[in-house]
């Protein structure tokens, strides 16, 4: 949020109102991507570099997990499923415009606005690190599962973490808040399941999987600061997304906030009752 606000102001506040800026802000959410995206370029820096330590630990959790799967044939069958059914970077997407969808349906366009574009950033930037960066996915004897392309970051890892936080954002307000940790929970399971089925099937490497969950992160971090800083500019009370979700004001009749008037460029002082402007 910070990297945000400090964007010089000459371009953004020519614009006529938030939702303009907001439109903006999201187009250059790039500046606090950057900084968010810092441990990521480490673990990117490390991959392309061909660390020892990293190799080893990539090549030993693979190898481990393998020779799990090859003993349990049933284990492996429930990995497919949730790799492939309802973790499944085809699924996520599809909950996240099912919310979009809803979301235009409440009239909260800036909120719609924001899920979708974060999902749609996580998909191509997902694909353009993997052309970057063509890193070859595991070689193992008697594979339990394939997967096209390359191999870092994951994308299945990444669409979980981007698609969990994008609904546990919209939806958190709508929660009541003694239940509040059950959504996380939530959260964290599927995220960190998506990247243990992943290496268990032996079609990622373990820091293909942390790349993909930081990617994400990242990403998310990013596009809620341009989020958080539309609500400042709009004049609407300062929240905790992660307590209260990106717009606490889901959980009332009248979804969609109204930004605050700006009374500096314009009179819209009313005329007295009866008044007849034309006197």
């Amino acid at each position: 949020m910070t990297a945000l606000s400090r964007i010089p102001g000459n371009l953004i506040h020519r614009l006529r109102g938030p939702d303009e800026r907001l439109g903006v802000r999201l187009l250059l959410t790039a500046v606090a991507f950057a900084a968010a995206a810092v441990p990521f370029a480490l673990v990117l820096v490390l991959v392309e570099g061909h660390w020892g330590p990293l190799h080893r630990a990539d090549r030993g959790a693979a190898e481990n997990l393998h020779r799990a799967a090859l003993e349990h044939p049933a284990w492996v069958t429930v990995l497919r499923f949730l790799t492939n059914g309802p973790w499944s970077p085809t699924v996520m997407r599809l909950l996240v415009a099912a919310v979009v969808v809803w979301l235009l349906y409440r009239r909260a366009w800036r909120l719609a606005a924001w899920a979708a574009v974060t999902s749609a950033l996580s998909s191509s930037i997902g694909v353009l690190v993997k052309t970057a960066v063509e890193r070859a996915r595991p070689q193992l004897p008697d594979p339990v599962a394939h997967a096209p392309g390359y191999s870092f970051p994951s994308g299945h890892a990444m669409t979980a973490t981007t698609s969990c936080g994008i609904l546990l954002l919209v939806l958190l307000p709508l929660v009541p808040r003694r239940w509040r940790a059950l959504p996380w929970t939530l959260a964290v399971v599927s995220v960190v399941g998506v990247g243990y089925t992943r290496v268990a099937l032996g079609v990622h490497w373990a820091s293909d999987v942390v790349g993909g969950w930081l990617l994400g992160l990242a990403l998310l971090t990013a596009t809620t600061a341009a989020f958080q800083t539309w609500r400042q500019e709009a004049g609407l009370a300062h929240t905790s997304p992660s307590h209260e979700g990106l717009e606490p004001e889901l959980d009332t009749p009248d979804t969609a906030p109204e930004p605050a008037l700006d009374l500096g460029h314009h009179d819209h002082t009313a005329p007295p009752a009866g008044h007849d402007r034309r006197s």
